[in-house]
């Protein structure tokens, strides 16, 4: 599970802002949100005929993954970096 989400805001007239935004407290303040998807998503998974224990597996091992993944977006002279530890 990623740890620690870094965002760097590049502004075209002055020096970048910079925010890390640790994971864990995120969730914990999120959690009420997730007890809400959970079941959402299984209701979706029963809907559309899909295993809902595979569709969870699946987006654990996605979230999984992001350690490491950096994304970069470009418009006009703005930029933004998000780098996920």
């Amino acid at each position: 599970m990623p740890q620690l989400v870094t965002v760097r805001i590049g502004r075209p007239n002055g020096r970048p802002i910079r925010i890390w935004v640790p994971v864990l407290p995120l969730v914990l303040a999120l959690s009420p949100l997730l007890v809400l998807a959970v079941p959402a998503a299984v209701v979706a998974c029963l809907r559309y005929r899909v295993s809902a224990v595979q569709a969870l597996s699946t987006g654990w091992r996605v979230v999984g993954a992001l350690p490491g993944a950096r994304f970069d977006l470009e418009q006009g002279r703005t930029a933004v970096h998000v780098a996920i530890r």
